[in-house]
């Protein structure tokens, strides 16, 4: 999307906030987005708490570093809150939503003050001050509508067939009928996906729904365009567009020093012969869940890259550490010659785009969904919480780019070994696992046409900074 229209360029000044939830699945999408917006031109100013902006450039993956230079950070103070760190569930019941993150989400709305100052001193500098905010933290923002020369835009941070089923359920008098393709007959139950607390802090955030101009969607309408097609349907008065996915398709290459260690472990394996493992930064398995899929991985037979790692607290930067997930003994040893665990943050784009990369078991949080099917590579879903499962069906039924490691409805059961191995395997070496990989290719051809010059997500993104520049 660099190549952008030269008739985009003689256009009146605009600056642009980012306001992103911090927690790292949302700080990701704001700060890639951020990427293509200043590709205009356009100055961007990200706004947050010091210890979240910190993490997000830390963690910035397939954008060349000095990038970040182009981006204003403001970094703001969080008032004091609880970051004891998350419990890892116990034998026999599901992985749960990381609740530990509820304190900080709080605190969070506190930046509401220091965001509004800051919109106001800008709305001076710029003819118009562009807010794009997680449609989660939209009363941080709730201030934009006291000044004349701002406008916001709502984030939709996770998949539009999610967003969609989530309004439709909840509409009682149906203004339109679906097609019979358009909804699964199964529908996950929303039992057991976020706690209480979240649902009513996500339920008090929307209240603040009403005031944006428009909906931006992390997606691809190669992806889903048809449930684009029925939000645009649903909210006739809204702009909507489409300008995913954020993540770059097309990566620069690190110079040897700073590749990976796993990267240069990769090269030396065959094309589309490892399948890559991990659960995303909000999920951390038990020891009793850590074991069987360590023993899943080795007895599948197949390569693998595994991160096996905690997932994040409140603040990642703040003392204090939660002990490390056990592997059983000399696991790593016996599984060296086709097998490695990472335990830190590893580049999951450059593991996605290498060519010996051929699966991936994932949470099916909306990051992992969207890079992997932008990559081509299909997924093995486990989902873990939120709206997971959705993303899970998604991939499974409706796309048809993957396989089921764990039904919804047998989330409170430990998952076997035996169901792991059989998951992985019928995603890497059976008929049924290679038409589902084929369909991941083409998909994933599919949304690098729509990013390359002239194509429909490019053409979107061009019609989205003429808007705001209008």
């Amino acid at each position: 999307m660099e190549g952008h229209n030269s008739n985009l360029t003689q256009l009146p000044q605009v600056g642009v906030v980012m306001v992103p939830l911090p927690a790292q699945s949302h700080l990701n999408q704001l700060l890639h987005l951020s990427h293509f917006i200043t590709s205009y031109g356009i100055p961007v100013h990200f706004a947050g708490s010091e210890s979240h902006n910190r993490q997000a450039k830390l963690r910035l993956h397939g954008w060349n570093t000095e990038r970040l230079a182009k981006i204003q950070f403001h970094d703001f103070q969080l008032p004091p809150y609880n970051t004891s760190p998350p419990v890892p569930s116990t034998l026999g019941h599901t992985v749960p939503f990381p609740a530990h993150f509820y304190p900080l989400f709080e605190a969070a709305t506190h930046l509401r003050e220091p965001v509004s100052q800051l919109l106001q001193q800008l709305s001076t500098m710029y003819k118009r001050v562009i807010v794009i905010h997680d449609i989660v933290i939209a009363s941080v923002v709730q201030d934009v509508k006291l000044i004349p020369n701002a406008e916001s835009y709502s984030l939709v941070p996770i998949s539009s067939f999610a967003l969609f089923l989530g309004f439709w359920e909840n509409i009682a008098d149906k203004p339109f009928q679906l097609d019979l393709t358009d909804i699964p007959k199964s529908i996950p139950s929303n039992e057991g996906c976020t706690p209480p607390e979240i649902d009513s802090f996500v339920a008090n955030q929307f209240k603040f729904r009403g005031i944006e101009s428009g909906n931006i969607y992390n997606t691809s309408r190669p992806i889903e365009g048809r449930y684009v097609e029925l939000l645009e349907k649903l909210s006739a008065d809204k702009k909507h567009f489409v300008l995913g996915p954020f993540n770059p398709v097309e990566l620069k290459s690190s110079s040897s020093s700073q590749r990976h260690e796993c990267l240069e472990w990769l090269d030396q394996q065959e094309q589309g012969s490892v399948i890559y493992v991990s659960f995303g930064s909000s999920t951390s398995l038990s020891y009793e869940q850590t074991r069987e899929l360590a023993a899943g991985l080795e007895t599948s037979g197949q390569k693998f890259v595994w991160v096996l790692r905690n997932c994040d607290t409140g603040d990642i930067f703040a003392e204090g550490e939660l002990k490390r997930p056990q592997l059983p003994q000399q696991y790593e040893e016996r599984v060296k010659n086709r097998g490695i665990v990472l335990r830190d943050w590893a580049p999951q784009l450059e593991i996605l785009a290498h060519p010996s990369t051929g699966g991936f078991m994932s949470h099916c949080g909306w990051n992992s969904c969207i890079e992997s099917i932008s990559m081509g590579v299909a997924l093995a879903a486990w989902p873990m919480h939120s709206e997971q499962p959705l993303n899970a069906l998604l991939v499974t039924e409706v796309l048809r780019v993957g396989t089921l490691v764990r039904d919804w409805e047998h989330r409170d059961k430990l998952v076997s070994s035996t169901t792991i191995e059989n998951a992985v395997k019928t995603l890497m070496t059976t008929e049924e696992g290679e038409k589902m990989r084929k369909r991941a290719i083409e998909l994933g051809d599919a949304v690098r046409q729509s990013l390359a010059k002239g194509g429909t997500a490019e053409v979107e993104m061009d019609s989205f900074i003429a808007h705001i520049c209008r």
